[in-house]
């Protein structure tokens, strides 16, 4: 995990030694998040993006309230998929012009909250559409809507497909032409469309090719649209590496298809705000997740660490959040970075579950109990979509540094 630098045996974090990290957080587990590695991703996008593509941060990846707040200074705008969340938002200073709403299941208090905030509703049923037009009269308020389309493709080699074939997502793109006449005749404020077709790909074609296709897909159902288009989200879909063998994300050849994505738009949709939605690629590997060794154990010639917090704060470490087979995420003792001893070892959480497996049979330093296991990539998708209530343990504390 090169994003990260040493000394000596301590893994440094926002320049602290990982031990007086734990000192001064006062516990463990926590997850640790560095502002730098945010802040440097952001600015590794915008030098191979056009500057005219908008950079939202899909704060579903990592809501932590300082994060939001954080990012909501680096990226053009913050999308949304709640109203807990458009709460954070907001109150982290985000500009609800810039802040657009999805999900599937809006209730209709959240429909209700997003028009009196003024944000822009992606609108996934026909029946978001007769709500909101009731609750834009009411308020006397309009309601800004992008259609949410769920393609006729998906994004290939997504770790999680969101676009193609019947999805709970979206509106399906043949039915798009009759639900922007819905939107005309109620004489809502339509401003344009979100497409999302996949999400962790690593592959910079299957990206490239995903946004052409959405794009000439919007491009196509404009023609349909009451009034002209101003917004277009292209979604992400960007990857990180998890497992070994796998490689970053080439920017280069992504930044150029967008150069030429845009230079379309500014004919086929003259003022109209370009926009890439990202959550995983910008807040993942700014984070790690740190446990305490509490014992150590020989089970039939089998070595076991066992900490203090497992997958009740991180589900996706543990495999059991749509890994269909359990692959290691890159795991460290974090105390003994420049430890010579290895050994094969399983780093397992606390809970009373055989499926609270955070490292099965990898290659570590030689630890003892009160040694510190750090679990990179963990800056998205952690606390926020762990089960931390299950079994009674405490809750996992996060800090931004």
């Amino acid at each position: 995990m090169d994003q990260f630098s040493t000394n000596g045996p301590q893994l440094l974090l926002g320049g602290f030694p990982l031990s007086q990290l734990a000192e001064r957080v006062g516990q463990t587990p926590f997850y640790a998040y560095d502002r730098n590695l945010l802040r440097s991703r952001v600015d590794e996008l915008r030098s191979a993006l056009p500057e005219n593509v908008k950079l939202h941060f899909a704060m579903k990846a990592n809501p932590m309230p300082a994060i939001v707040g954080f990012m909501a200074g680096l990226v053009d705008g913050i999308d949304v998929a709640s109203s807990g969340e458009l709460k954070i938002a907001l109150d982290a200073g985000a500009n609800p012009h810039e802040v657009s709403f999805a999900g599937p299941g809006k209730r209709d208090s959240e429909l209700r909250q997003a028009v009196a905030a003024g944000v822009l509703i992606n609108v996934e049923s026909f029946r978001e559409i007769d709500i909101l037009a009731t609750i834009s009269q009411e308020l006397e308020l309009p309601a800004r809507i992008a259609v949410r389309v769920n393609p006729d493709f998906e994004l290939k080699g997504s770790g999680m497909k969101m676009g193609g074939g019947p999805k709970q997502f979206g509106v399906d793109a043949e039915l798009v032409p009759e639900l922007l006449a819905k939107i005309g005749e109620y004489k809502l404020a339509f401003e344009g469309f979100h497409l999302f077709a996949g999400s962790q790909n690593l592959k910079a074609e299957s990206i490239c090719d995903a946004q052409q296709k959405s794009y000439d897909l919007a491009l196509a159902l404009s023609r349909h649209a009451p009034s002209p288009v101003s917004f277009l989200n292209l979604g992400g879909g960007f990857g990180i590496p998890y497992f070994p063998g796998e490689k970053r994300l080439d920017l280069t050849s992504i930044g150029q298809n967008l150069m030429l994505l845009s230079k379309r738009a500014s004919s086929d949709f003259p003022g109209a705000s370009l926009v890439i939605e990202l959550g995983r690629f910008l807040v993942g590997e700014a984070g790690i997740y740190v446990s305490r060794v509490i014992d150590r154990k020989v089970s039939r010639g089998q070595t076991f660490l066992v900490v203090d917090g497992g997958l009740n704060h991180h589900l996706s470490a543990s495999g059991n959040f749509g890994q269909v087979i359990r692959k290691n995420y890159p795991v460290t003792i974090g105390n003994r970075m420049n430890a010579s001893n290895n050994e094969i070892v399983s780093v397992v959480g606390p809970l009373c579950t055989p499926l609270d497996i955070l490292a099965d049979r990898m290659p570590l330093a030689v630890a003892e109990p009160g040694d510190l296991v750090v679990v990179f990539q963990s800056g998205a998708y952690g606390a926020s979509a762990s089960p931390q209530r299950f079994l009674g343990h405490p809750e996992v504390i996060e800090i931004l540094v």
